[in-house]
C-alpha cells in the first residue's frame, strides 16, 4: 500500500501583542550645545536591538532615540537642535507561547520634554509596541492510496493560500532635491523629518515593484541668521528581487522606514541649495498562491473493514485583500493660541488603533490620530511654538467575504495631510488615512494518515438484511449510506433509478447488500 501526499507550506502569525511603558530620563545639554531657554518640538523613537522569550515574558531592550528644537539663551533669538539616546527594556507578559519568530510590527513614542534648567532637560515618553510571531509551518496531506485491495474512494476539493516565500529586505532610497528661487540659500539644519507616504507595491515577474513618496520637511537658517523652511513630496520608485513571483500570486508587506539621512549640498553654481534625502525601506514580505487539492476525505472496502486513521490539519484559504482610504475632517477650535498664531509652518500625524472588530460587513476600525503642528507666532524672542491633539476616527474597511473565525493582517498609514488656519482660534483638519488588509479564514481539514484493515466478521454480515428500507434524514449522502450497508454509491443509485446522487430529507430508499444476487 502505497499513500499519495502533498506537501503544503503555510504561514501562521500569532496574536498581536500590544505593550504600553514609560520611558523617563533627565539629560544633561552637551558642552558644545548653547543653554536652553525654551523647548519648542520635541520627537522620538523606537529602536528594538534585541527580544527574548523568558519563561512567560517577552524580554525588549533597546533604545529610544530624541531630538529636541529650543530657543537658546543667547542674547538674541536662534534656534538649536539637540539629538540623545536613552536605554529601555521592557518585561511584556505572555498570555502563551509565541508560534514562531517575533517581531515588531508597529512602535511609537509620545514624548514629552521639559526645561529642569539651562543645561539640563527632564525626558518623559509614553512608549507602545506592538509585536506580533511568525513562523512557517509543514503539513502533509494524503490526497490518495495507491493497493491492492479495491478500496471505494471519496474525494474533497479544498482551496488553500500556500506560501511561496517569505523574506526580509532593504530598498535604499536615494533623492536630491532643489529649494525654490524665493528660499534663502541654507545655512545650518534645525529640524528635519521625512515621512513615508502613498506606498504602493505591486508584484511582476521576480520582483516587487515599488512606488511611493517621501515627504520632507527641513527647517534652517540661512547664512545671514534667518530662519527659513521647505516641505516638500520626493517621489520614488524602485524594486526589490522576489526570484519565482508572478504577478498572479499575492503578497502582504509591513514596510517600516529607516536610517534617514539629510545633507546640504551645493548646486552648480556653488550655492547651497540641495537637499540629500537617504533611507531604507525595510520590508517584510510573504508571498502567497491559491492552490486547489482533491483531498482523501474517506474510503472503504467491501472485503474488510477499513478504519481510517485522522488527523487534524488547519490551513487558510483567502478571503479578500484589500486597499482602502478613509477621509478624516474636523474643524477645531484653539482658544488657548487665539491671537498668537501668526502662521502654520509644519504639520504631522500618527495613526494609534484603539480597536479592531471582525463584522458582517468587514472590520471595524477605531482609533485616534495624534496631531501637531509648528507655527509661527506674534512673539519677537518666541517666534515659534507648537500645539499637539488628537482627532478619533472611526472607519469600516468593507469585505463581502467575512467569517467570524478570519484573521487579518492590517497595515496603516497617514497618506495625506493638511492643516489649515479658518481665523485666529480655528483650525481645519484634513486626512487621508490609508489602510492595507490581508483577510484569511482557517481551513480545517480531516486528513487521512493511514488506514487499518480488519477482515470482516462473516458471521455478522450474514446476519445483517439483504434488502433495507430507509428514509432519508436531514444530512444525510449516498456516500455514507453505502458504506453503511456494504454496498456501492452505484448500486444505490441503480436500484432506485435515480439520475444523480442529490437527495433530500423524506426521500424513500431500497438499499441491496452488494453480494446479493439480485445485483
Amino acid at each position: 500500500m502505497e499513500y499519495v501526499t502533498k506537501q503544503m507550506q503555510t504561514y501562521k502569525t500569532g496574536n498581536i501583542i500590544t505593550d504600553q511603558f514609560y520611558i523617563d530620563d533627565d539629560y544633561n545639554v552637551p558642552d558644545a550645545k548653547n543653554d536652553v531657554k525654551k523647548v519648542i518640538l520635541g520627537e522620538g523613537t523606537l529602536t528594538v536591538e534585541d527580544m527574548k522569550v523568558v519563561e512567560n515574558y517577552i524580554r525588549v531592550s533597546g533604545k529610544l532615540n530624541f531630538k529636541v528644537l529650543y530657543v537658546t539663551e543667547e542674547g538674541e533669538t536662534r534656534l538649536s537642535c539637540l539629538e540623545g539616546r536613552i536605554p529601555f527594556e521592557e518585561m511584556i507578559y505572555l498570555e502563551q507561547e509565541p508560534a514562531g519568530n517575533l517581531f515588531v510590527q508597529s512602535s511609537s513614542a509620545d514624548i514629552t520634554v521639559t526645561t529642569i534648567h539651562s543645561r539640563k532637560l527632564s525626558i518623559k515618553t509614553l512608549a507602545e509596541l506592538s509585536i506580533c510571531s511568525e513562523g512557517k509551518q509543514e503539513s502533509e496531506l494524503t490526497v490518495d492510496i495507491e493497493c491492492e485491495t479495491l478500496l471505494y474512494k471519496r474525494f474533497e476539493s479544498k482551496e488553500f493560500l500556500k506560501v511561496f516565500t517569505t523574506k526580509k529586505d532593504t530598498y535604499r532610497i536615494k533623492e536630491e532635491v532643489s529649494i525654490s528661487g524665493t528660499k534663502e540659500n541654507i545655512g545650518t539644519l534645525l529640524w528635519t523629518e521625512v515621512t513615508g507616504r502613498k506606498l504602493d507595491t505591486r508584484l511582476e515577474a521576480d520582483e516587487l515593484r515599488l512606488q511611493g513618496e517621501l515627504q520632507l520637511f527641513c527647517f534652517y537658517e540661512s547664512l545671514d541668521g534667518k530662519t527659513d523652511w521647505i516641505e516638500q513630496a520626493v517621489p520614488y520608485e524602485g524594486r526589490i528581487e522576489c526570484y519565482g513571483a508572478q504577478d498572479h500570486m499575492y503578497h502582504q508587506i509591513y514596510p517600516e522606514l529607516t536610517d534617514v539621512n539629510i545633507d546640504v549640498r551645493m548646486d552648480e553654481d556653488g550655492e547651497m541649495r540641495l537637499i540629500g534625502v537617504e533611507a531604507t525601506l525595510e520590508v517584510r514580505l510573504t508571498v502567497y498562491e491559491e492552490e486547489r487539492l482533491e483531498i482523501l476525505a474517506d474510503a472503504y472496502s467491501l472485503d474488510q473493514i477499513c478504519t481510517p486513521k485522522i488527523t487534524e490539519e488547519e490551513m487558510e484559504r483567502l478571503l479578500l485583500q484589500n486597499h482602502s482610504k478613509c477621509k478624516v475632517s474636523e474643524q477645531l477650535s484653539l482658544p488657548e493660541i487665539k491671537d498668537d498664531i501668526l502662521q502654520i509652518c509644519h504639520n504631522s500625524a500618527r495613526i494609534q488603533i484603539e480597536h479592531t472588530e471582525s463584522t458582517e460587513g468587514g472590520i471595524q476600525i477605531e482609533g485616534v490620530l495624534h496631531l501637531s503642528f509648528l507655527y509661527v507666532k506674534a512673539d519677537d524672542e518666541i517666534p515659534f511654538d507648537t500645539w499637539q491633539g488628537m482627532v478619533p476616527f472611526a472607519y469600516l474597511l468593507e469585505s463581502n467575504g467575512t467569517a467570524d473565525d478570519m484573521r487579518y493582517g492590517l497595515t496603516y498609514a497617514v497618506e495625506q495631510l493638511s492643516v489649515g488656519l479658518l481665523g485666529t482660534d480655528e483650525i481645519e483638519v484634513k486626512a487621508v488615512l490609508a489602510f492595507n488588509s490581508f483577510l484569511k479564514a482557517p481551513v480545517r481539514i480531516r486528513n487521512i494518515k493511514e488506514i487499518e484493515f480488519v477482515p470482516f466478521d462473516m458471521e455478522e454480515i450474514e446476519k445483517r438484511p439483504g434488502i433495507t428500507g430507509y428514509i432519508v434524514r436531514d444530512g444525510d449522502i449516498l456516500w455514507d449510506l453505502a458504506k453503511k450497508y456494504n454496498t456501492t454509491v452505484e448500486g444505490i443509485m441503480e436500484v432506485n433509478d435515480l439520475e444523480s446522487g442529490d437527495i433530500k430529507a423524506g426521500d424513500r430508499l431500497l438499499i441491496f447488500k452488494e453480494n446479493m444476487s439480485i445485483l
